[in-house]
């Protein structure tokens, strides 16, 4: 599913669509929520593309608006009833968490991804055998026929990202030297990880590059996190940070908050090795894992 077929992106493009047209009003978020008997994290919600909002309430907005345009009207209708059906992860609902549905939603809508990691590879990017020991070892029980359906999900993620999105949006991955050290799944299983990490990077929208251990302290010791950068039409959550952990999601829109992110992350390109001395660098990780599981057999 592509970006303009993603129910979490169309509540977006509502959302930043209705705000305009409340801005254009001269109305404050407080100011329309009350006149529509709502909360005002109600509104809040519906303009950030949160949740889905149905039909009437967006033809009552627009009437609040004074939005006269039918062409238009009929549009953001079309949209809200749209943004309700379910996405293409849905089949994977049994086995995926709740919070992870916003950002396979958002995810494909990006024009750029910057994925900065300390321990393990994004997942975007980890091979079936990577992702399936990760899951694994997972500290809730997690029962094998589970272990395999989230692996396939992870799969079909980064084949519609690449595959079937034209143009696909630019990565940037960072990573840590360590990751590379952390032999998931044993040294052969890793061999491979990096192996796909070396032909990812051949992509001409992806790049690669490692943070080697010698830098000692940088920005990223705290943890991962990711920066999703919209179109530079969406004026008003150009770009989000999104932070994970074992148990939630967090979705950081603040401005200021997600500059600090961003600088954090140019702080760690500048400090990483260039792309072309990192395909150096895998290649030999690449060989060091698999003199390794020879040398296990």
């Amino acid at each position: 599913m592509s970006a303009s077929n993603s129910p979490t992106a169309r509540r977006r493009r509502l959302g930043v669509e209705l705000r305009r047209l409340r801005e254009n009003a001269g109305m404050t978020g407080e100011e329309a929520a009350e006149r529509m008997a709502w909360s005002g994290s109600k509104l809040s919600r519906i303009e950030r593309g949160q949740v889905a909002t149905n039909s009437d309430d967006v033809r009552d907005l627009l009437d609040l608006y004074k939005v006269e345009d039918m062409g238009l009207r009929t549009s953001l209708v079309t949209l809200a009833r749209e943004s309700r059906r379910r996405g293409w992860w849905h089949v994977y609902g049994d086995v995926m968490p709740e919070r992870f549905e916003v950002y396979l939603g958002l995810e494909p809508e990006a024009a750029v991804l910057r994925f900065y990691q300390a321990q393990i590879v994004p997942g975007l990017f980890q091979t079936e055998a990577y992702a399936r020991a990760l899951l694994e070892a997972h500290p809730a029980s997690v029962a094998p026929e589970e272990v395999e359906r989230r692996v396939e999900l992870r799969i079909r993620r980064r084949e519609l990202l690449f595959s079937e999105r034209s143009p696909s949006p630019h990565v940037w991955v960072v990573l840590d030297e360590s990751v590379l050290h952390r032999p998931v799944g044993g040294p052969q299983v890793m061999a491979d990880q990096i192996a796909y990490l070396l032909e990812a990077g051949r992509r001409t929208q992806v790049t690669v590059q490692v943070v080697p251990f010698g830098i000692g302290v940088h920005s990223g010791l705290d943890g991962a996190f990711d920066i999703l950068e919209f179109p530079e039409s969406d004026i008003h959550t150009p770009k989000l940070v999104h932070l994970e952990n074992l148990t939630s999601s967090l979705y950081i829109e603040k401005a200021k908050e997600v500059h600090f992110y961003t600088v954090a992350f140019e702080h760690l390109r500048t400090a990483a090795l260039h792309p072309e001395r990192t395909r150096q660098v895998l290649a030999e990780m690449e060989r060091s894992m698999r003199a390794r599981a020879q040398d296990d057999e």
